[in-house]
């Protein structure tokens, strides 16, 4: 594996895998790595002959009062464990080459049909700073696939749609949730957890599986559904921002006769704002 700091580099690599007609994988990531990261390079390896992993902490997708100063930065631990499952590039770009003009200064990318709802509600310039700085990787690396985790599901159709937008030639490719063995995602985010925190966070995927067990068993009132698992997660003291049933195409809200949705939630445990989903899938009698 060779980690390299520059595009130049990245891009005199790529053209030589290319010469020689291998396809390239590529796995964008903040870092901190855990197993669901490494389920992406895992399906990378299937798909390509060749695979990229990027570490980049973002700052224009962090807002204010986030936790952009202390997202947790575990570099030498990340090249241990992606040089022991066989990754051919780590890149780690820098702030500066990524952002030329300045990160205030600098040209965005939106996707705004997708970008004003759900978690983009409370983070109105969370999506486009995701589109920008993807769009900025994309062009880099210059990928045939690009792969992301669907915890963050609107993250995912996000992508998906610009790509689509732009006539981007990368196929976009969703790799289900990773899971603890008490259910609780796979997350960065998990290790500010406190002990306790800790012991509550599954409490999230119950409630998802409690709404799709309403979902499939018949209740097509999608708004008491919602409502009661917000009463849940409150319950426990959690701080939940949303929790929503969303038709799974566009995650419009969900209305009655539509068979496949997507059941979404962010919440807040202590400092930890933790997101996750279900997708269900009603028969027509559902």
């Amino acid at each position: 594996m060779e980690t390299i700091f520059n595009t130049a580099r990245l891009r005199e690599i790529v053209a030589e895998w290319r010469r020689d007609g291998e396809r390239v994988a590529f796995v964008p990531t903040m870092g901190n790595l855990h197993e669901g990261h490494i389920a992406l390079l895992a399906r990378a390896h299937e798909v390509a002959d060749r695979t990229v992993v990027s570490i980049f902490v973002n700052p224009i997708q962090f807002g204010r009062g986030e936790d952009y100063g202390t997202y947790p930065s575990t570099l030498e631990a990340d090249q241990e464990k992606l040089s022991r499952r066989g990754l051919d590039v780590l890149f780690v770009p820098n702030l500066g080459e990524l952002y030329p003009a300045g990160t205030e200064e600098d040209t965005r990318v939106s996707v705004p049909r997708l970008s004003r709802i759900l978690c983009g509600k409370f983070r109105p310039d969370h999506f486009s700073g995701v589109a920008t700085v993807v769009t900025k990787l994309f062009f880099s690396v210059q990928p045939d696939y690009a792969l992301f985790g669907e915890k963050d599901l609107q993250q995912l159709m996000v992508i998906r749609c610009m790509v689509d937008d732009l006539c981007i030639p990368i196929e976009i490719i969703g790799q289900p949730i990773v899971r603890e063995p008490d259910g609780l995602a796979m997350s960065s985010r998990n290790s500010y957890l406190s002990a306790t925190e800790r012991a509550v966070a599954p409490v999230i995927y119950q409630n998802l599986q409690a709404a799709a067990r309403e979902l499939t068993g018949g209740n097509a009132d999608f708004r008491q559904v919602e409502g009661l698992c917000l009463e849940r997660l409150q319950s426990v003291g959690l701080k939940p921002e949303y929790f929503s049933i969303r038709r799974t195409s566009d995650l419009v809200e969900a209305e009655l006769g539509e068979r496949e949705l997507s059941i979404l939630t962010a919440v807040w445990i202590g400092n930890a704002r933790l997101i996750d989903n279900v997708q269900v899938k009603l028969d027509d009698g559902g």
